[in-house]
């Protein structure tokens, strides 16, 4: 299963290791809003191209 976590805040403690867990299953993808130079349509993309989508 391929698994996108979206990260509103940047990263954190619950994130981290819930994404660390699931990793060693799945194969996913993290996209951080508080980096700059993200485009809209890089993360529509990712959503689309995602079994899974969380939102932080």
């Amino acid at each position: 299963m391929k698994i996108l976590h979206i990260l509103s805040d940047g990263p954190g403690e619950l994130p981290d290791r819930i994404i660390k867990i699931q990793s060693e299953d799945n194969k996913v993808e993290v996209i951080d809003l508080c980096e700059e130079g993200i485009s809209y349509d890089t993360v529509v993309e990712a959503i689309f191209s995602c079994d899974k989508v969380v939102s932080w």
